[in-house]
């Protein structure tokens, strides 16, 4: 029984695909986007997620904690002790409000496809289906593989929302079970994809020529590009220029998505006892974003902003 680690399904999704979708999120990223909104995806394990708001200061936590971690906020102010936290879950599972909670769970692929089977006439409906997200859900791969291949038996329309971030053999392998992939692509330069994600850009450019090769020659799988504007990371006209030129220059021209950045997950940051690198960094303009648009109609693109 293949089994890996989400960290949370989202039903009646509409942003993450065609149609109506169940997204289940993968737990786990070899990025580490300075702008991540979903911080709690990047680690692979499970871990505690704290609310000192909540807190009521019962004591239940400190009862239970095998570790002498555990000790209550009395309301607010920060809850201490995460640093000798061995992220069991004792706490979460015994807190009454909340203030406590474990992110991310094994879950077994059959387990898995029978809770997203129960939205199959919503997807026959729409057109919709499964979105595999993350996280980066590469990181996972049999677990990923296992999952796809257990939903297109049952006749599941798929997609995969990924940083493209993994050999080139895996997403060749995926690429069948695949109806349409989602690919994030947010810096050409090198040294700057590294400075701001943490990794090198040449697997996911590789990886993208590839999956456009195999998408071109058999009009399968469909691919959506997805940019990230981050403003004073990659919206400058020379980096949207090289963006827009290297995705001209696929085999065939996918759709782009342009992502304005925002803020909404900034809280996750404090709740998980991290800093967020980018505060004083705000959201692009609309006039901005349709600035950016016309510059990559230009070079023959389809293009819309948001998801």
């Amino acid at each position: 029984m293949t089994s890996g680690v989400i960290f949370d399904t989202m039903r009646f999704a509409v942003h993450d695909g065609p149609g109506i979708r169940t997204t289940v999120f993968f737990k786990g990223c070899p990025l580490r986007c300075l702008w991540c909104h979903n911080p709690e995806s990047q680690r692979p394990q499970p871990e505690l997620m704290l609310r000192p708001e909540r807190c009521i200061g019962c004591g239940e936590c400190v009862r239970v904690c095998p570790t002498g971690a555990a000790v209550p906020g009395a309301g607010h102010g920060p809850i201490p002790g995460r640093a000798a936290c061995r992220a069991c879950g004792a706490c979460a599972r015994v807190c009454p409000t909340g203030a406590r909670e474990m992110v991310g769970r094994v879950v077994s692929v059959e387990d898995l496809v029978t809770q997203v089977e129960r939205d199959t006439p919503f997807f026959d409906e729409s057109g919709g289906g499964v979105t595999v997200s993350g996280g980066e859900p590469l990181a996972q791969p049999a677990f990923l593989a296992a999952l796809l291949s257990a939903l297109k038996e049952r006749g599941l329309r798929t997609c995969l929302d990924t940083s493209g971030y993994g050999p080139v053999s895996l997403v060749e392998s995926v690429a069948p079970l695949v109806d349409t992939f989602l690919y994030d692509l947010k810096l050409m330069d090198p040294v700057t994809h590294e400075r701001f994600t943490g990794v090198s850009n040449a697997p996911i450019l590789h990886n993208l020529r590839r999956l456009a090769e195999l998408s071109a020659g058999a009009r399968r799988p469909r691919l959506v590009i997805r940019i990230p504007v981050i403003p004073g990371v990659n919206d400058d006209s020379e980096t949207l220029a090289r963006t827009a030129e290297f995705v001209s220059g696929l085999p065939l021209l996918p759709p782009v998505s342009l992502l304005p950045y925002h803020q909404t997950g900034l809280e996750k940051y404090r709740r998980l006892g991290r800093r967020y690198l980018l505060p004083d960094t705000a959201a692009p303009s609309e006039s901005r974003m349709q600035d950016i648009a016309a510059g990559f109609e230009k070079y023959g693109l389809t293009v819309r902003i948001g998801r």
